[in-house]
């Protein structure tokens, strides 16, 4: 153990058990309780340990095979480092399933042993730090469950010793004891274990059911469904939706969240003289039939069914399939106004003739809308049919939080490689259905296996020959599969009923079961395909979220090969369509969990993801247009900067960044909007754009604001309005906001011009005599230019709205990301002096420092390894410039203090990984500098010759959320503890 590292773990004892206030702590060592936060579920904590520890062991009473999928993917890439574990359980009380025992036996870097003893109830997990011989440990109430480790809300203590220390010996002696008491886990041991568990659960079963009857007898059931949580605000909302004069609206519900009973619900509500339900299969309409008659009861003559085979065409509450209905003979048994309530399942299909002929020909009262998938790959603007009416929305991330769904493991693997080449989308069939990526398919699928004892599975590959050979391949391996492509219906729904009843264990198809099909015991979703796009993903994924009796879960296998698109599949898991690359790579490297859903990538799939996010741009042109198309479609009207915000679309910073458009009316320029402004309205909104439209400084945009709504107002009108927002009030940032707004903090030469000149030239707000006033050019147009009024407008509220993400009290946002820019006009500096600040300034007051932690490995300094790391999340090395002395000004004014001992000189730390995160930093914080740290270093210049540099210890003040603490120092390759 290092010096600097032991003295840590001192400090963590004396902060965690003495004394808060006079011990710093490290937060890696400090004692911590775990209780499944916001901030991290128990599991994310297991998760980062065993990534970066020597060895582990685990003593648990109780494990649920529904927690074992994510730790057999993190297993596996231990095990290819050579970490390996062990697992002390118990048979107490049978709580553990033989499923569970069957499970560990497949995890060839576990060892598992059975305690055999009455009582045994522990809950610990402990990390082998050997390269710096500390243990860490947590124990709680957490057993290896899902709900203990993602749900619930548990009590644990996560605590760190030296490998000597007295606790650590205790424990050691203890878990050392148990294990020798205990028995190994054998074949053997489970096949006696299998007969004595269901011996022994028929008797609890018994007793069980023995209670259930008593319970039915006193409290006797009610045959009432009720509304969920998601439903009674849908139909809350679709009658606000009616009463503002709306006869069409849209209600767009992933799917498995009870959209048929939401539906049936607004009918009760909306008591129609007749209604007609139109949906795209025969397979649907009798569940449909069903489940409205449970809603809204009467006889069944009330509840008809027009299709193929059924012609109930005088039914109170008719079921049509969209095949029949559309045929004139048809349509000629109703009347227009025939029907004052419709309803169109699966409304993303409405764009076809047989649909338009039956919209175009009823005239209800009310048009209903349902689908989970309204973005189309067509031209056929779903929204417009429903009048840009959108009810309600829940996608597939609220529902899994709203536990709507069954949740899912999902976990990222890579594909089979043939004769070292990773499948991609040019592999020929011969590769993609060869016997040798069968067999490694299968290992796969029996590794992570699924909830419940038989496989369910509905396989997605990329062609129609693939998908056949691949049937015949797995039958031939004993996993009995069925090729299903372009089949007569009848031959469809056999190959399901065999799925179902056991027969065959997998379907394998392409694309027809994307949407439209309903198979709840679905328990294992296998995609061996490139990922289109992220609605086909989500698409395929929904497959098996439907709940179904005994299904705990579904599996999520994702085969990932050499493709372009990989960089879909994070955006896709959790919704995020920022268009923005950290995002992206920050889901695959923390693999964040939904609910009690959890997402995992192995080592090498990560870095397939990795490369295909670093490859892509995500914020092309090209990317850019698809959205805004989209989300024209969805409103109606051209999208502002704030509908981006608002609905979850393009992060309108992308628009910012974007370095080929100076602000958002060169982009509607390029989507052939009819604008046109002067080129110095141009100029006025290229400086909103790129200055203030991020929100990292309110008071630039309030004052705006007000004098769009004034057009004058006084200093102290200006400061109590900057209190009332909770903004930070003081002489320098006033100072700082004239700067700004008269452009003078960006009059700095830049080649032949002025940095100032390309905003205009001129101040945006004058600030005279006690008042602030808009540029008369400004105001004049702001009255006369309709298009640069609402543009002007639409860039204040959508900075002010993006400003909710930044603490309006201090000039910096922890983990907030700022620019060698931001930082210098939030550090109140007169001048923008970003260009030659490099790694560091020390300023009067201030020195803000940039670390990139990760170095270009091609730009790498020869001679002493002098890189800047962290040596836990408290404290960073951090390098001057050279060439640098302990006497040289700077780092005499950084290490000098006030009488009390308090630096001089403010020390702000900026951190980003790479350089391919672009010019942003994690803001981490005040730091200071651990005194004694400061030595002399010296190392080779590009031209040979010896340079010296001072070498400091930073403590931060705050120490680094271990989230970001992973973004930050993650190589893509965890490294051993």
């Amino acid at each position: 153990m290092t010096d600097i590292i032991k003295r840590e773990l001192q400090t963590a004892i004396l902060n965690g058990y003495v004394d808060q206030k006079e011990n710093y702590a490290a937060a890696e060592f400090s004692p911590q309780l775990l209780n499944n936060s916001q901030q991290e579920t128990v599991w994310e904590r297991i998760r980062y340990e065993l990534n970066n520890c020597s060895t582990f062991t685990f003593a648990v009473a109780f494990i649920t095979d529904d927690m074992l999928t994510p730790l057999k993917a993190v297993l596996a890439d231990l095990n290819l480092r050579g970490v390996h574990g062990r697992i002390l359980t118990s048979n107490y009380l049978y709580f553990n399933q033989p499923k569970v025992f069957t499970e560990l036996l497949k995890i060839s870097n576990l060892n598992v042993r059975i305690l055999q003893q009455a009582g045994f109830h522990a809950k610990g997990y402990l990390f082998q730090h050997a390269k710096q011989n500390y243990q860490s440990v947590i124990i709680g109430s957490s057993n290896l469950t899902r709900s203990a480790l993602l749900r619930n809300y548990e009590w644990n203590i996560r605590f760190t010793s030296y490998a000597e220390g007295a606790i650590t010996k205790q424990i050691s002696d203890e878990v050392s004891y148990a294990w020798t008491k205990a028995v190994p886990l054998t074949q053997k041991w489970l096949d006696e274990y299998k007969y004595l568990f269901a011996k022994k659960r028929t008797e609890i079963v018994k007793e069980a059911d023995q209670l259930i009857n008593e319970d039915k007898a006193a409290y006797p059931e009610t045959s009432e469904i009720i509304p969920n949580k998601m439903q009674r605000q849908a139909l809350q909302k679709l009658r606000e939706l009616r009463e503002s004069g709306e006869h069409r609206g849209l209600v767009i519900s992933a799917t498995g969240t009870g959209k048929t009973y939401l539906g049936a619900f607004d009918v009760r509500q909306f008591k129609p003289r007749r209604f007609l339900f139109i949906v795209h299969r025969e397979q649907i309409l009798e569940k449909a039939r069903l489940s409205f008659r449970k809603v809204l009861g009467g006889p069944a003559s009330n509840f008809g069914i027009l299709s193929g085979q059924h012609t109930d065409k005088n039914a109170k509450y008719l079921f049509a399939t969209i095949q029949t209905l559309s045929k004139l003979e048809s349509l000629k048994h109703f009347t227009p106004e025939e029907f004052d309530y419709i309803l169109v399942d699966e409304a993303h299909r409405t764009g076809s003739k047989s649909y338009r002929r039956v919209l175009n020909y009823f005239k209800p009262e009310f048009y209903l809308g349902m689908t989970a998938t309204p973005e189309r790959t067509d031209d056929f603007n779903v929204y417009q049919l429903f009048d840009y009416n959108i009810a309600y929305e829940i996608r597939l991330q609220d529902a899994l939080n709203e536990q709507m769904l069954t949740p899912f493991h999902y976990v990222g693997l890579r594909d089979y490689e043939y004769q070292g080449k990773l499948i991609d989308e040019k592999s020929p069939l011969r590769h993609l259905a060869s016997k040798e990526r069968v067999a490694y398919v299968l290992e796969q699928l029996e590794y992570y296996g699924c909830s419940g004892d038989k496989v369910h599975g509905l396989l997605f590959c990329s062609r129609q020959k693939e998908a056949y050979e691949l049937a015949k391949l797995m039958t031939e391996k004993g996993h009995p599969a069925v090729a299903l492509t372009d089949e007569t219906i009848q031959t469809r729904e056999k190959t399901i009923e065999m799925l179902e009843n056991g027969v065959i264990e997998y379907i394998v198809t392409v694309n027809i079961f994307n949407e439209g099909i309903d198979i709840p015991c679905l328990n294992q979703i296998v995609m061996l395909r490139n990922t289109q796009s992220s609605i086909v993903f989500i698409q395929q994924l929904g497959r098996g979220l439907r709940k179904f009796p005994h299904k705990e879960y579904v599996t999520i296998l994702d085969f990932i090969g050499n493709y372009k698109n990989n960089y879909l599949i994070p955006m896709a898991l959790t919704g995020d369509r920022s268009r923005n690359k950290d995002n992206a790579r920050s889901e695959v490297s923390l693999q964040p969990t939904i609910g009690i859903s959890t997402i995992n990538f192995t080592e090498i799939a990560r870095q397939q993801i990795y490369a295909s996010i670093q490859a892509t741009k995500l914020d092309s042109l090209m990317e850019m247009r698809k959205d805004y198309q989209e989300l024209k479609r969805k409103i109606g009207r051209i999208p502002l900067l704030i509908d981006f915000e608002k609905y979850g679309s393009i992060d309108p910073i992308v628009f910012a960044n974007n370095n080929l458009l100076p602000n958002y009316y060169h982009f509607l320029l390029k989507m052939k909007e009819s604008i046109k402004l002067t080129s110095y309205q141009d100029k006025v909104l290229y400086f909103l754009t790129k200055e203030l439209l991020n929100g990292m400084r309110r008071h630039e945009l309030l004052l705006l604001r007000e004098l769009m709504q004034k057009r004058i107002i006084t200093e102290t009108q200006f400061v109590d309005v900057l209190y009332k927002k909770g903004c930070y009030v003081n002489s320098a940032v006033l100072k700082s906001v004239d700067a700004i707004l008269s452009l003078e903090f960006f009059h700095v030469k830049a080649g032949k011009n002025f940095k100032s000149d390309r905003y205009g030239g001129q101040p945006l707000v004058y600030h005279e005599e006690g008042n602030y006033y808009l540029n008369q050019d400004i105001l004049t147009m702001l009255n006369k230019n309709v298009f640069f009024k609402f543009l002007f407008k639409d860039i204040v509220k959508t900075g002010l709205l993006k400003a909710r993400s930044f603490d309006p009290a201090v000039p910096f946002t922890l983990y907030q990301k700022y620019t060698r820019k931001d930082v210098c006009r939030l550090l109140n500096w007169k001048k923008d002096v970003s260009a030659p600040m490099y790694g560091y300034r020390v300023g009067k007051n201030d020195c803000p420092i940039f670390i990139t932690y990760t170095k270009d490995k091609n730009v790498k300094h020869k001679g002493e390894n002098y890189e800047n790391a962290f040596l836990s999340t408290s404290i960073i090395r951090w390098f001057t410039r050279s060439p640098r002395h302990l006497y040289s000004d700077e780092v005499r004014k950084l290490l000098q203090t006030d009488g009390e001992g308090n630096p001089i000189v403010k020390i702000h730390l900026f951190v980003k990984k790479s350089d391919a995160e672009g010019k942003d930093f994690f803001y981490l914080g005040e730091s200071e500098i651990i005194r004694d740290s400061a030595s002399e270093k010296m190392i080779l210049g590009k031209n040979g010759h010896k340079k010296a540099i001072v070498a400091l210890d930073l403590r931060l003040k705050d120490p680094v959320q271990h989230r970001y603490y992973k973004l930050l120092t993650d190589t893509d390759s965890e490294i051993n503890g």
